[in-house]
């Protein structure tokens, strides 16, 4: 008998919540550096950005998000693409984002 083990949105945004700026006390989804998630099958495919094209933190959230999306439940590939089109801006934070940091 086989069971099917779907990768669902849910658990991948779970994941990536999971995965904190260095810099600020935010996960990465709520910041609005995730741009989109795509999945095929087992297949997971991320499309982000950071606040700035020269983050010195890159490589270590990268990491960092990889691995959290790898260990979700039926996920055997992970790919990430960085993107700076468009910026990244404050306008992408989450409510909760926003909240956090004192701008509501």
């Amino acid at each position: 008998m086989e069971t099917s083990n779907k990768v669902s949105e849910q658990d991948v945004i779970r994941a990536i919540r999971q995965v904190y700026d260095p810099d600020v006390p935010l996960n990465l989804y709520d910041m609005g550096l995730i741009y989109k998630i795509s999945i095929d099958g087992s297949k997971v495919n991320v499309v982000m950005t950071f606040t700035s094209p020269n983050c010195p933190m890159a490589d270590f959230v990268l990491k960092e998000l990889h691995e959290a999306v790898r260990d979700v439940p039926g996920v055997t590939e992970v790919k990430i693409e960085v993107t700076f089109d468009p910026p990244w801006d404050k306008s992408r934070l989450s409510e909760e984002a926003l909240l956090e940091l004192g701008f509501l």
